[in-house]
């Protein structure tokens, strides 16, 4: 194998249960979910083992996923599997940002907290998602385009799943639209606003100041920005791609195609479920694809993982 790249999912993979039976197994993944609960002044662990409803909120959402892939991947890299590029969709780049180093894990838990609270405020009713299912990306950005309204491309996770987002009735318009045009599946996703849409600049903006609070350094590992499907080398920008990203297309189909033509040849999603395992298998059958959810999942990994 050539290279590696970690790879981190975003909201909506969440569970009840999730990484406790890392918590439980690992002193280093107890001693990371602890840190984030104490970083958000949340009891993290009955929020994740018994509080179900409060997990889905947004709010608590990204702090209980990023606390729990985290964790994760101390395990490994503990055990000395390391990863030559990284990348997340959506709240999972936080999780890229742990592996490269960029912050430290007290200060991302922070402003993940911060991220997920002013998401969660800052469009809280006349938003809406829709998963655009088997169409070209270019139809797609074209009806977005000459739809009147606030309505865009929030995610391009593979060939054939766009997400769209914006005002609710510009959303609708779109996916009729969309449909009179062949598009047979067009399904509304239960989310509590119109996520990476124009619609959370002001998010974007009270994120960044939260930003402005926490130490940044220059990668030590290469990660792949959301908003541009590029690397991110250097120290300088990572604040403003940080507080675009909000409000910006997640380029995730992107950035797995320029880490494969890069030499990237095997995948490890770490955190909960398969969701980028399923992404990256529509994007390209050439490349090796893992998973890290359960204790189960790492010893299986441990045993194939030359790469």
């Amino acid at each position: 194998m050539n290279k590696t790249a970690f790879i981190f999912p975003g909201q909506g993979a969440q569970y009840l249960g999730m990484g406790m039976d890392f918590y439980q197994s690992f002193p280093e993944a107890k001693e990371v979910i602890e840190l984030a609960g104490r970083a958000a002044g949340l009891d993290l662990v009955k929020l994740i083992s018994e509080e179900e409803e409060k997990l889905n909120v947004t709010e608590y959402t990204q702090i209980a996923m990023l606390a729990v892939e985290t964790a994760i991947w101390k395990v490994l890299d503990g055990k000395g599997m390391q990863a030559d590029v990284t990348a997340g969709l959506s709240l999972g780049e936080y999780g890229a940002l742990a592996v490269s180093g960029v912050m430290t894990l007290e200060d991302l838990f922070k402003v993940i907290r911060k991220r997920g609270i002013y998401m969660q405020e800052a469009y809280p009713v006349g938003g809406a998602m829709t998963a655009v299912l088997g169409a070209e990306a270019s139809l797609v950005e074209a009806v977005c385009e000459e739809t009147e309204g606030i309505v865009s491309i929030a995610n391009y996770n593979c060939p054939g799943q766009i997400v769209i987002t914006g005002e609710e009735k510009a959303v609708k318009e779109a996916a009729g639209k969309l449909a009179e045009q062949g598009v047979k599946r067009c399904i509304p996703l239960k989310v509590s606003g119109p996520f990476h849409s124009e619609l959370l600049k002001e998010a974007g903006k009270k994120l960044r100041m939260e930003l402005n609070q926490a130490e940044v350094s220059a990668p030590q590992i290469p990660y792949l920005s959301n908003v541009n499907a590029d690397y991110v080398t250097e120290k300088d920008g990572i604040r403003d791609l940080l507080e675009q990203q909000v409000a910006s297309p997640v380029r995730f189909w992107q950035s797995i195609e320029k880490m494969i033509a890069d030499g990237v040849d095997c995948f490890v999603e770490i955190g909960p479920g398969k969701t980028l395992n399923g992404f990256i298998r529509k994007i390209s059958k050439d490349v090796q694809v893992y998973n890290v959810d359960k204790v189960a999942d790492l010893e299986k990994v441990m045993e194939v993982f030359s790469c």
